[in-house]
């Protein structure tokens, strides 16, 4: 894509291949004295250590008090999405994994701003995590507008696919959504073949609504107004996670 991605939630993150190499950039451009302080001071509170192979992580854990569940989600760039579903959610646990410094300073700020008590970070690549995560622990899961990698060879970097959608099986709930969304319709495509194919993933939309217009539950971004403004269409899929 040729637009800036400045506010697309995965594009400035790193992404993954089946090495497990990550790519892309850990920072930008130089923080405000604000978002530094933010990294200094709230960060830490907040951070979630990246596990080590073979480490066991209890999502409750992570919280102050009980919450109704955990929810997760991966790449969440500048983190409106994130603090919006913190904020109308108080009781479910809500935590981000996104490797860019300069994304995680944008959630801590909103986090600061709402007093969401609920939310926490993992500054880093998802997939430790996601390995360190018990069975059928997450409620919901979430992967929006991620980086298309829109040459060929550079498919296999895409998020969603065959290496990581049995680690969200895995780790989600029965019955658990997991929701995609993008404005490329290469990387849609993709989303859709490995995910319809999937045996432990039920796609929910039974008419053209159902991915084209974005659940009342499910908060504009800045860069999701942007690709409208700019003539993209942004698809919204839902997918539940079928009983084990």
């Amino acid at each position: 894509m040729t637009d800036s991605k400045t506010d697309r939630p995965n594009d400035e993150s790193p992404q993954t291949d089946t090495g497990n190499r990550l790519f892309g950039r850990r920072k930008g451009r130089p923080l405000r004295k604000r978002r530094t302080s933010l990294i200094e001071d709230l960060l830490p509170r907040l951070e979630i250590p990246v596990p080590k192979p073979g480490d066991h992580l209890d999502p409750a854990g992570l919280f102050d008090g009980p919450k109704r569940e955990v929810w997760l989600e991966i790449g969440f760039g500048m983190g409106h999405h994130l603090a919006w579903q913190a904020g109308h959610h108080p009781n479910v646990g809500i935590v981000g994994a996104e490797p860019f410094l300069n994304g995680i300073a944008g959630l801590l700020g909103m986090v600061e701003d709402g007093d969401l008590r609920n939310v926490r970070v993992l500054p880093d690549d998802a997939r430790p995590l996601l390995d360190a995560l018990p069975d059928a622990s997450i409620g919901r899961a979430f992967v929006l507008f991620a980086d298309p990698w829109p040459k060929k060879r550079h498919a296999d970097r895409r998020f969603i696919g065959p290496e990581n959608l049995p680690r969200l099986a895995r780790v989600l709930k029965d019955g658990a959504e997991l929701r995609l969304a993008s404005d490329d319709m290469g990387l849609v495509r993709w989303m859709l073949e490995h995910t319809v194919k999937h045996p432990d993933f039920e796609w929910t939309a039974r008419r053209p609504s159902d991915w084209r217009i974005r659940p009342d539950d499910w908060p504009a971004t800045r860069y999701e107004e942007k690709a409208i403004a700019a003539g993209r269409k942004p698809v919204f899929m839902r997918f539940v996670r079928r009983p084990r």
